[in-house]
């Protein structure tokens, strides 16, 4: 495969690291926002993959986007640029932004750079505005949109039951069921997906959604989910697009708190399930485990059902 040309960056650039996947690039719009106020004549280049690095070009929320994966090296030339690691806290992300030359190296503190500090327990969208106002670039919740609030559509309900690592899934025995009150009811149900994620949908389409795991690209997802009535989701990239497109959701929490990663703008529109408990100093499980996590596993079908009644009833009333 040709790679494509180098990016030459100079002293009225910025470039953001930031190579991770959708959920996380949702979040982390309210900063990259901040950045461009702060720094209008500036051209903003994200180092991102390319589906979603794309996606907020489209958007208009980046000029530019240098695409990577995870912590390769970056391909730029040039010098004196405004670096800024949203990616994470450790050095080796650091590492990698200081090797392209920047005139100002923005991160947390860490191992060998300084910067604010790193708190664990805070959400991740006031993470990254706390860290940009350091240089006096300010986003808040209201940034997350990517299309402004208006009426909730007549569309379908879409249920996206898969996510990256089995605990964050719900068991799909209880998504059929879900699926199937929701049909009886006479709701149209869309399932939602990767093409991995195939016999998840295939599974739900005889409990009789319409399966379209695999056949959406980034932008016909967000299409999709912008048209939607409803929106049922586990802690994954399709819960933030509903945030983004102010589509109400029902969302389903497990390893980590909905305090860190929930819905943070247009609250009258979110649920959100989860039955982890606050109060504890170490409460988050492993988002990359390998079974259910028992918080999420929690949550029954019966509450799941309850909490769409009120935002299904009907679409104009979370207007």
């Amino acid at each position: 495969m040709t790679l494509p040309p180098p990016v030459e960056l100079g002293p009225r650039d910025l470039l953001v690291l930031r190579a991770l996947g959708l959920g996380d690039l949702l979040t982390g719009v309210p900063a990259l926002r901040g950045l461009r106020r702060r720094f209008p004549g500036h051209r903003l280049v994200l180092a991102a993959p390319q589906a979603v690095g794309g996606f907020l070009h489209r958007h208009g929320v980046v000029d530019e986007v240098l695409v990577t994966r995870g912590l390769e090296p970056l391909r730029v030339t040039g010098s004196g640029h405004l670096a800024v690691d949203l990616h994470g806290n450790g050095p080796a992300s650091r590492d990698l932004l200081a090797a392209t030359g920047p005139g100002d190296l923005l991160g947390f503190g860490t191992d060998g750079y300084d910067g604010p500090t790193w708190y664990r327990h805070e959400h991740e969208v006031a993470r990254w505005c706390r860290l940009v106002a350091a240089r006096d670039a300010h986003g808040g919740p209201e940034d997350l949109r990517l299309r402004p609030r208006g009426p909730v559509p007549e569309g379908p309900v879409v249920v996206h039951p898969g996510a990256a690592y089995a605990s964050r899934r719900w068991p799909l025995e209880r998504w059929r069921e879900v699926v199937g009150h929701l049909v009886r009811a006479g709701h149209d149900v869309v399932v939602t997906g990767t093409a991995d994620e195939a016999d998840l949908g295939a599974d739900l389409a005889r409990a009789g959604a319409r399966d379209r795991c695999g056949a959406s690209t980034l932008d016909e997802l967000a299409d999709l989910v912008g048209s939607a009535r409803l929106v049922l989701s586990g802690d994954t990239g399709t819960a933030h697009l509903a945030t983004a497109c102010a589509t109400p959701s029902v969302l389903l929490f497990g390893p980590t708190p909905p305090a860190w990663w929930g819905p943070a703008v247009d609250l009258d529109r979110h649920t959100v399930l989860w039955h982890g408990d606050p109060d504890a100093r170490d409460y988050v499980g492993d988002p990359h485990g390998a079974e259910v996590d028992p918080t999420l596993a929690r949550i029954t079908v019966p509450e799941v059902l309850a909490a769409t009644r009120p935002l299904i009833a009907s679409p104009g009333a979370a207007a």
